[in-house]
């Protein structure tokens, strides 16, 4: 009967977020749509800032009932400062599809709508997949070292992918989230993947450089997020079913170095190397976080 009753309490949340997806995605994807067909760049801004406006609620709608129907406790740290007309580039590590629930929540509404870099094939994903493509998320289609190998030619077209999706971001303030990790972390992936981290895995630059380089000098600055679950990272319905979740959400902001956006990370294997050597500190500097609150929760 218990896990009836979790199952059943699951049903209900997963309900609400579906129906207040629903009642978003509407006018969401019909103004996306408009804005595809119309040619006039300020009136395609306009309705960029409405969409934006539509998604700020629509993250609202979803962290109410987090807030409510869920067990989700966040404790956010380093909010200040934060400007709603800035344009930002949120890094952050990865460990579940909650995670994307926390940040929406935790930024909404102190940074311009948060827009995150999405695998090509969830454009298919039933409603979700439309509703990211009308509000501009940047698809990415990675292509694996063997088929690189094979195909020479789609080399640097996945970066190349990442370039033209952040040109869309120029004329309305934004804030482009990225995993750098690429992937969820699981300590199997961390083993396979060898990484030099106790709790992350290796950060991959190059979708970073590029968000860099095409929008370095619009950016405000760089906002480093680290997540921390109190208890372990919980999947999406172990959260529906109120499991409990307790994350801590430090944020930090860093310093936008001019050299970031200066440099080729295609052409430039120095600039490339200087890149990651700069991507590994700002990784350390997060496991050593992740592991001193991790260590003051079990004392």
């Amino acid at each position: 009967m218990k896990s009836i009753l979790k199952h059943l309490r699951g049903v209900v949340f997963f309900a609400g977020m579906t129906i207040n997806t629903i009642f978003w995605f509407i006018p969401i994807f019909l103004l996306g749509i408009i804005k595809l067909l119309l040619p006039v760049p300020k009136l395609r801004d306009a309705i960029t800032r409405l969409l934006m406006a539509f998604g700020e609620n629509w993250v609202s709608g979803n962290t109410f009932l987090m807030q409510h129907t869920a067990s989700v406790k966040l404790s956010v740290e380093g909010l200040e400062g934060l400007r709603r007309d800035g344009w930002y580039l949120v890094i952050s590590n990865h460990q579940t599809w909650v995670d994307i629930l926390v940040l929406q929540t935790a930024f909404n509404r102190r940074i311009p709508f948060l827009k995150f870099f999405i695998k090509q094939q969830l454009i298919w994903f039933p409603l979700l997949g439309l509703a990211w493509w009308a509000m501009d998320m940047p698809f990415m289609k990675r292509f694996s070292p063997s088929y690189i190998a094979k195909n020479p030619h789609m080399k640097g077209k996945d970066l190349e992918t990442t370039r033209r999706a952040c040109e869309k971001f120029q004329t309305t303030p934004t804030s482009v989230l990225n995993f750098i990790e690429g992937t969820r972390f699981s300590e199997q992936k961390r083993v396979h993947r060898k990484s030099p981290y106790k709790h992350l895995l290796q950060p991959r630059a190059g979708g970073l450089a590029i968000a860099l380089s095409s929008m370095g000098e619009l950016f405000t600055g760089i906002i480093d997020v680290t997540l921390v679950y109190r208890f372990e990272a919980t999947a999406f319905w172990d959260m529906c079913c109120g499991r409990p979740v307790d994350v801590v959400v430090k944020v930090r902001q860093l310093e936008l170095e001019d050299w970031l956006i200066r440099g080729s990370y295609e052409k430039d294997r120095e600039f490339r190397k200087k890149v990651h050597a700069w991507i590994g500190n700002i990784w350390t500097e997060k496991d050593a976080i992740l592991e001193q609150t991790r260590e003051s929760d079990d004392r």
